[in-house]
């Protein structure tokens, strides 16, 4: 991968740079909502049954999954949004990238999932599957797209 040098290359650095910004931001807040989710917190509604209903819609849901998954996811989520951070370092690195690659993946298959009919019957719970269709799958295709803008620029 070459090293990008003079004013048009700092100025694709300094777009790269806000690009991963702005794909770290939103797994920043997920991440912190987890970790809460961990500490046994509802936000952002009143009770366990409610919430499960919000953030994980599957079917019959009465509680939220172990406490221990939402730490576990949030430290998923923050070391991908990491990760992502450091693929604006414009320095080849193959681990980087290859890494990008697979986060890609996830993030993309995750929004696109939610759009299938067997996702909607394995998550039929109100408000999940309406909140999924509009906000959760869109925003994890934007962060799919976010990261892979960010893999491509490292590989061309």
């Amino acid at each position: 991968m070459p090293m990008r040098t003079g004013n048009n290359a700092q100025g694709a650095i300094n777009m790269i740079m806000g690009i991963s910004s702005l794909v770290f931001v939103p797994l920043l807040a997920i991440a912190i909502v987890h970790f809460l989710w961990a500490l046994g917190f509802n936000y952002p509604v009143k009770d366990q049954k409610t919430l499960a209903r919000t953030v994980a819609g599957f079917k019959d849901i009465e509680k939220m999954p172990p406490r221990l998954m939402s730490a576990l996811v949030g430290i998923g989520v923050l070391s991908a949004g990491i990760w992502i951070l450091a693929m604006a370092d414009p320095a080849p690195n193959l681990t980087l990238t290859f890494g990008g690659i697979i986060l890609a993946i996830i993030f993309l298959g995750r929004g696109l999932i939610g759009f299938t009919k067997k996702w909607a019957e394995i998550t039929p719970e109100e408000p999940f599957r309406t909140f999924d269709r509009k906000f959760y799958s869109p925003l994890s295709i934007g962060i799919g797209l976010g990261t892979l803008i960010l893999v491509l620029w490292r590989i061309f």
